[in-house]
């Protein structure tokens, strides 16, 4: 119980039926704190804490990850959305 803990949560949100709101975020946590977020709107990650900070800027630095990072609301969102669109919700 006494531990560190680190996990990271990618989150989609959207609100609107074309997903043309669509938002992906990235959060890095530890210790039920956001250390550091990708967010697609801002399009780049940003620390929250000294080591967030650091850490936000190597990752910004990194083309090939900032670019993978970008590509997630295409890939992971609005590709999932679309699916579940398809399956679940134009069925009710």
């Amino acid at each position: 119980a006494n531990g560190y803990y680190w996990s990271r949560w990618a989150k989609c949100i959207h609100s609107s039926h074309d997903f043309s709101d669509m938002v992906f975020v990235d959060n890095y946590i530890f210790n039920k704190d956001v250390f550091i977020q990708f967010n697609s709107t801002v399009g780049e990650f940003v620390g929250y804490t000294e080591h967030g900070v650091y850490n936000a800027r190597l990752f910004n630095n990194n083309p090939g990850q900032l670019q993978g990072e970008r590509a997630e609301l295409e890939r992971f969102c609005k590709h999932n959305a679309e699916a579940y669109k398809a399956v679940v919700a134009d069925k009710s």
